[in-house]
């Protein structure tokens, strides 16, 4: 994982203009490269405000996959919401489990979290079963949660909390973390 760069912007056009990636976000897909450009060019000032962190997943061969991060950070409460999105050429290939391990090794050993949380629209199994195959636990279900265009989707509420985190396998992939976080994201 790594923050986007200026030159990452043809690349996540060409994954997030795929209509089945974007299928249940508040945005996309894409229509233009400017809208790559645009979200890349706010990450370093929405980082500083304590918005988003969010990261590109990184494939070593295929460059950038897709993109993970953190928002809605409760300094008080020890949490953190965690998204992600990956490219539908690398559904299935264990990108995302991978991606979960980075930011949960961040957001727990890095960042002091106790708890992270993680949506996906109740019509969206797929979602659902991948966050359930890497230890999120399935709490609920939040009604009108979530608008994209002009209409409410219900979402299915997850959580990873540090207790269940540490005895899991995704505790276990070895992970690297390097740089200074963010202040606004630093939790405990």
């Amino acid at each position: 994982m790594r923050y986007p760069a200026a030159d990452d912007a043809a690349r996540l056009f060409e994954l997030a203009s795929n209509p089945a990636v974007t299928r249940w976000f508040s945005w996309g897909p894409y229509t233009e490269v400017s809208q790559a450009e645009a979200w890349i060019a706010a990450q370093p000032a929405k980082r500083d405000a304590g918005e988003i962190m969010d990261f590109l997943v990184v494939d070593p061969d295929a460059g950038p996959v897709g993109v993970t991060g953190l928002t809605e950070v409760s300094k008080r409460d020890g949490r953190a919401t965690v998204g992600s999105w990956i490219g539908e050429p690398y559904w299935g290939s264990g990108a995302n489990a991978e991606a979960k391990a980075l930011i949960a090794a961040l957001a727990f050993r890095r960042l002091g979290a106790e708890r992270l949380t993680a949506w996906a629209n109740t019509r969206n199994g797929r979602s659902q079963r991948a966050l359930e195959r890497v230890g999120f636990r399935r709490e609920g279900v939040l009604r009108a949660w979530h608008r994209h265009g002009d209409e409410m989707h219900d979402v299915v509420v997850f959580a990873l909390v540090r207790s269940v985190w540490e005895r899991s396998p995704l505790a276990q992939v070895p992970v690297t973390v390097e740089g200074t976080p963010p202040p606004s994201f630093v939790l405990g």
